[in-house]
């Protein structure tokens, strides 16, 4: 069945978007100030902002919970560089344990928490299309919540018990994704994608911009300890607001003006398919577009999540920045990541709803600057030496440029098969979760002398996997919705 989609691509590529454009510029639009779909993007926002928080806060703790390793160890006793000066600590954060953990123990440790996060993403999708996204997302992220708040003991237990923890948070994290497309499945409209749900995802550069240095602080004023609890207490309040202001569908939210509830479900009618037992299972896992998807995805995640888990390792390893300059360096690529998300949404809307460029071409263009521009200033800032500066900016640029990839392949799900895109991104996420899984342990591997040489070779390896993955969706990425994603109708 996909087979015949494919074959068809240029007929359907210039026809089908023309009908849904036409379609939608029939319809009025409701405004976006005050709007129930706008302070759903604000919401999820904040819902991202702690998925990440939670997900990155131990990259920076683990710093702290290995200072006695370091100085029992001559390996391990100073940086490539040397380290900057840094105010002396207060006494009273000395209290907290450490831990003598080796370095293949540091990269299990870090990669643990994506064993888990693969194993709910298809099932997430699922979930979330049979019976609804609110409560999955919901109670999955409170699931995390609730292990990050037993960190510290599972930590002093050993660390068989903090892997054992970290796994169940991704099962609970696990869900996230394919919940939150599943739910703008049927809020975003069609020429608002990009911008909603890059308002959405941007949480995920803020909960890393703001958790990194913000734990680093916490780290040097308090102890390690205290970054669970801060961070778990704040997704306690996220559950809060979230069990009371989100909602399914437009059709279920009680305070939706009129106007925008018929914007938003009649700019979607031609579509979603109806609900139903059936999916097209095999169409789906036989689908190019998705394929091209897939590969795009697990390319982007291997450089994203290298830098996400190891970058204060580098920065302290390599670079010789303390606990509290560290999270703050390490958080200036995010903070670049997320402004060039936001802008490129804008971007691609722009480009799009004025008929200037098709759906397909934006995602593509978008994608290959995206991924190639992060690979190239990767490895450059591996030939930085010692120079502090020059790191920091390469580094940051190619976070950067990687932002702009938010409206290319990251949202061509909903383009391709906006009904089944809680599935698809389950499927997509969970290659994708694969280089969480194994980056950190081969990285940490490669580096056990954290030599200049050893992280360039991780850098490599990293840019070599994000062009091929950029490449590949230039070729076999498509941009409207497949037949098999709208056969229902004709049921």
């Amino acid at each position: 069945m996909d087979s015949r989609g494919s074959d068809t691509e240029g007929e359907d590529q210039q026809q089908k978007p023309l009908l849904h454009r036409r379609h939608e510029d029939n319809i009025q639009r409701a405004p976006a100030c005050f709007s129930a779909r706008y302070g759903l993007a604000l919401l999820s926002c904040f819902g991202f902002f702690v998925v990440y928080a939670l997900r990155v806060n131990l990259s920076v703790a683990m710093v702290d919970m290995l200072n006695s390793t370091r100085q029992a160890h001559p390996n391990h006793s100073s940086s490539v560089c040397p380290p900057h000066q840094s105010p002396a600590r207060p006494k009273h954060n000395q209290t907290a344990s450490v831990y003598n953990w080796e370095t293949e123990t540091q990269g299990w440790i870090l990669g643990s928490f994506f064993y888990g996060y693969i194993l709910t993403q298809i099932p997430g999708g699922y979930l979330a299309g049979r019976f609804g996204p609110k409560w999955l997302l919901g109670l999955g992220i409170l699931g995390t919540v609730v292990f990050t708040l037993l960190t510290p003991l599972a930590a002093d237990l050993g660390a068989g018990y903090l892997i054992a923890v970290r796994v169940l948070e991704g099962i609970g994290e696990g869900v996230s994704f394919p919940a939150m497309y599943s739910m703008w499945a049927v809020w975003a409209p069609p020429l608002e994608r990009s911008r909603l749900l890059t308002t959405s995802y941007i949480g995920i550069q803020i909960g890393t911009v703001v958790s990194l240095p913000l734990s680093g602080e916490i780290c040097f004023y308090l102890d390690w300890t205290y970054v669970f609890y801060i961070f778990g207490a704040v997704g306690l309040l996220w559950f809060v607001l979230w069990t009371f202001l989100a909602y399914d569908t437009p059709d279920t939210h009680p305070w939706i003006s009129e106007r925008e509830r018929v914007y938003i479900t009649s700019s979607l009618k031609n579509e979603l398919s109806s609900p139903g037992e059936h999916i097209p299972w095999r169409a789906i896992v036989t689908s190019r577009p998705l394929l091209a998807i897939v590969v795009a995805h697990f390319s982007y995640n291997w450089t994203f999540y290298t830098l996400l888990t190891l970058l204060p390792t580098y920065m302290n390893d390599v670079l010789g920045f303390s606990i509290q300059q560290n999270g703050w360096l390490s958080a200036l690529p995010y903070l670049g990541c997320g402004l060039s998300a936001i802008l490129s949404g804008h971007l691609a809307d722009y480009l799009r709803e004025r008929r200037r460029c098709p759906t397909v071409t934006v995602r593509k263009c978008f994608s290959l600057v995206g991924m190639i521009g992060p690979a190239v200033f990767l490895v450059a800032a591996g030939y930085t030496g010692c120079n502090y500066t020059l790191a920091l900016t390469f580094l940051t640029i190619s976070s950067s440029l990687g932002g702009v990839s938010a409206s290319g392949f990251n949202i061509n799900h909903l383009d391709i098969a906006p009904s089944y895109a809680g599935i698809l991104l389950g499927i997509t996420n969970t290659f994708a979760t694969i280089p969480g899984m194994v980056g950190p342990v081969i990285a940490r591997s490669l580096t056990v002398n954290n030599t200049m040489e050893e992280w360039q070779t991780v850098f490599y390896i990293a840019a070599a996997i994000n062009v091929f993955g950029a490449t590949f969706y230039s070729i076999f990425g498509r941009g409207n919705v497949q037949p098999w994603a709208i056969h229902t109708f004709a049921d």
